[in-house]
């Protein structure tokens, strides 16, 4: 069964703070503590110190760039492989249409993953019919984490604090045979409250709950800018 309810990711980029296994992981713990159902988190050292101190299901994805410089959700099947090794039980992955030189294909990665390594997959998708396509695929969750992050459909300055609630509305719509993910420019609770309205099984929060410095930038943005 797919976790239900909310999920937290933890996890930070080169240039923040954080960057370290153990503090992401004490961070994962204290969400687990205050009753998150999952934690989502990249690469194998952070997910295996994560192991480490919490039980709950952990969301592995395995960030790597392709050629062009773009940052590719876990693309193939050894990617899979070393983050369910570290301790990764449900592998999230890139089911877009945008194309990588490095992307194995969808459907072979999902199959192998259900029947090499016995996980649950989770396809993240930008659009509604990305994740009709993920869905016949057999994922066991479509995820709205890249909706506003591949190129050219990117979302805008004024959208960085409002998730895409209408591309909700739509996947639910179509009543798929998987559970439903809500990701991405979550800041506020009536927000979370609007995607299981709408039909969201699970929603995901990252940056508001674990990275100090995009919640210190979300304030800031509030203050009148000649106190910045």
């Amino acid at each position: 069964m797919f976790p239900k309810g909310l999920i937290v990711s933890s996890q930070a980029l080169e240039g923040n703070p954080l960057r370290n296994s153990e503090y992401l992981a004490v961070m994962a713990e204290a969400a687990v503590v205050g009753g998150a159902k999952a934690i989502r988190a990249n690469g194998v050292e952070d997910i295996k110190e994560m192991r480490g101190r919490i039980s709950v299901p952990i969301i592995g994805i395995d960030k790597r760039k392709d050629s062009s410089g773009r940052t590719v959700i876990t693309p193939d099947f050894e990617g899979a492989k070393r983050i369910a090794e570290a301790g990764a039980t449900i592998i999230a992955l890139d089911v877009t249409d945008y194309p990588s030189d490095i992307t194995e294909d969808r459907k072979t990665l999902i199959d192998r993953i259900h029947n090499e390594l016995g996980l649950l997959v989770m396809a993240d998708i930008s659009t509604a019919a990305e994740a009709q396509k993920a869905a016949k695929m057999g994922v066991d969750a479509v995820s709205t984490t890249l909706a506003g992050y591949v190129p050219g459909a990117l979302h805008t300055e004024d959208e960085l604090y409002t998730p895409n609630l209408e591309l909700v509305k739509e996947i639910a719509a179509m009543h798929l045979p998987c559970a439903l993910v809500v990701e991405g420019r979550l800041w506020d609770k009536e927000d979370l409250a609007k995607a299981f309205e709408l039909g969201a099984d699970a929603v995901v929060i990252g940056k508001a709950v674990t990275n100090p410095m995009a919640i210190t930038k979300y304030f800031l943005s509030k203050v009148p800018e000649n106190l910045r």
